[in-house]
């Protein structure tokens, strides 16, 4: 038989397309559509993966690894995010987000000088109990999955660490935490005679947070904290490790790119998500070595993770101990001599 599949234009690319996903657009489809867009513009089949999901509702970074950068995905996932998100006060519900059903509401809001003291006990490393529509898998199953069939779901604390956590704008005068989103009434305070308390209905927040941490799971620990319940209603990621929002890319100028658009003016290279750890620059002869694996002995740098490079490509993530470097993760690609 004969083939007559053509060719690919250009070789599969190495690197990182930041796409600001936007909401109702789940992580997959994402990754399908840089995959679809990479095939119309005449690439070679391409390794694709994502480097932290983000839930359909949920808007903003989200680090697309190309061909060599894949083999830093998991690294991604393991690295700290920034997120805004708006709370609402008064609802509940079962997915702690829009898209769920109604499950405890209550007439009470939250004084604005409560929320601001709350924030700081919010800070730190804390327990927190993940939402039942989550991804974590019970038995086997997705906890999502078991929810949605009506099963009872209880998923284990887990610690995890809030780096920062503050009001939606920091801004002169009172320091009370601020919404565009918020609406405030007044009632009496029993402390302070008629001088009216205001209350918010919503708090827009800015967290800094490990791995593993859900937004969702903080935002309803908070309301409750604040004798209330809430949900979140708006939720955008604005870090990545070390990618920020201003790299990223919308939807439309990523499907410029299946109809002849240049991939360079997109995408980042694969040391882009290494910004975070010091270069080890390579002779000749050792990242020969390194490329077939061998450890190098003999490196008066300090013990620590480290990108070797040679000629400024990337050759090998390598963790360096008493002098050796051993290799961690190799990179294949083709610009590298000898």
């Amino acid at each position: 038989m004969i083939d007559t599949k053509l060719p690919s234009k250009f070789s599969a690319p190495n690197g990182w397309i930041l796409l600001d996903k936007p909401r109702g657009l789940g992580s997959t489809q994402a990754v399908a559509a840089v995959k679809r867009n990479l095939r119309e513009a005449g690439f070679a089949k391409t390794k694709v993966g994502h480097g932290g999901t983000l839930d359909p509702l949920a808007e903003g970074v989200l680090p697309i690894a190309l061909g060599e950068a894949t083999k830093l995905a998991g690294r991604m996932l393991d690295a700290s995010k920034i997120y805004e998100f708006t709370v609402q006060f008064g609802e509940e519900t079962s997915t702690l987000d829009s898209e769920g059903e109604v499950v405890q509401t209550t007439s009470q809001r939250p004084p604005l000088a409560a929320i601001s003291a709350i924030l700081e006990h919010f800070t730190g490393e804390i327990n927190q109990v993940p939402p039942k529509y989550s991804a974590l898998k019970v038995d086997g199953k997705r906890a999502y999955d078991l929810a949605r069939a009506g099963e009872e779901v209880e998923l284990k604390t887990r610690r995890v660490t809030i780096h920062s956590l503050t009001s939606g704008s920091d801004f002169a005068g009172d320091d009370l935490p601020y919404s565009t989103f918020a609406t405030t009434a007044t009632r009496p305070d029993p402390e302070i005679g008629h001088e009216p308390l205001e209350l918010a209905d919503a708090i827009t927040l800015t967290a800094h947070v490990s791995k593993g941490t859900y937004i969702r799971s903080l935002a309803r620990d908070i309301a409750r904290a604040l004798g209330t319940v809430g949900h979140v209603t708006y939720l955008r990621r604005t870090k990545a490790g070390p990618f920020l929002e201003n790299q990223a890319i919308s939807l439309d100028k990523l499907n410029e790119i299946g109809k002849g658009a240049p991939l360079e003016d997109v995408i980042l290279p694969l040391e882009a998500g290494l910004d975070d750890i010091p270069a080890l620059d390579l002779t000749s002869k050792q990242a020969a070595a390194v490329r077939q694996g061998r450890v190098l002995t003999g490196q008066p740098q300090a013990d620590g993770l480290y990108c070797a490079v040679y000629r400024n490509i990337p050759v090998a993530l390598v963790e360096l101990v008493g002098g050796s470097a051993k290799v961690v993760r190799g990179f294949n690609l083709h610009d590298v001599a000898e």
